[in-house]
């Protein structure tokens, strides 16, 4: 990634990675890139997005500039008469082409219709060889209009907790004990706003987007009052 970097302090221009997971963006957030000259954003199409494209920026940039992937529409051929189709259909027709991971972002599926982040290099293809998921016919077609892409659903959950820290909240997010979560920690499996954290004692901030993996994820919208024995009543959602 350091290359990348290089790479857009040397020539004075955008450079971008591939689509990163978790795990990378991790990564990349505990680099200081203004060292390299550079400054660094992330996008994967939508807001929450959990595979994301690192941009790196020169300092002396002077020119607009987009990232280089596109959003496709995958659609049953024949809506009436299709089979549902979850995520790891998508997924699995897609990677069964032999497009590699890296350049495919999130997928937000429907049962007839999924919507593709990819780069730009690959839409073309896309469009002339995916043409099954699972048992059904279906055909690509860019997303033109940012309008039609749908947002992720959104579970309410309130309750109380001692605290707003990591792991009491991520209890209440996901219905379980802390005691049962807290290996979940300990195996790096939790995100806060893509950084890795270490220690279910991190208190949480409103607006934090929390993923679990294995679990899902979830937007922490803070403490909303205290009862009278002095617990925390807070509200989250949790995507579904």
């Amino acid at each position: 990634m350091k290359e990348t970097a290089d790479l857009a302090y040397r020539r004075g221009i955008v450079s971008f990675s591939d689509f990163l997971d978790l795990y990378e963006i991790h990564m990349i957030h505990s680099v200081n890139w203004k060292e390299h000259g550079v400054s660094l954003c992330l996008s994967g199409g939508y807001d929450t997005a959990e595979r994301q494209m690192a941009a790196f920026l020169p300092d002396a940039l002077s020119y607009e500039w987009e990232y280089p992937f596109t959003c496709v529409k995958i659609s049953a051929s024949a809506p009436k008469f299709s089979l549902p189709m979850s995520h790891r259909d998508y997924l699995g027709a897609v990677l069964g082409l032999g497009i590699e991971r890296r350049v495919i972002g999130d997928i937000l599926a429907g049962e007839r219709e999924a919507f593709l982040f990819c780069e730009d290099s690959m839409v073309s293809f896309l469009q002339s060889e995916l043409h099954t998921v699972g048992r059904n016919a279906v055909t690509v077609s860019l997303c033109t209009d940012p309008g039609e892409i749908p947002l992720p659903r959104e579970e309410e959950i309130t309750g109380t907790v001692a605290s707003p820290r990591l792991d009491a909240v991520i209890a209440l997010a996901f219905h379980g004990s802390r005691s049962s979560l807290l290996p979940l920690i300990g195996e790096g499996k939790v995100f806060v706003n893509g950084r890795q954290i270490p220690t279910g004692g991190f208190t949480l901030n409103p607006g934090d987007l929390v993923s679990v993996r294995g679990c899902g994820k979830f937007r922490f919208d803070g403490c909303t009052a205290k009862t009278r024995k002095g617990r925390s009543l807070i509200r989250l959602y949790r995507y579904i």
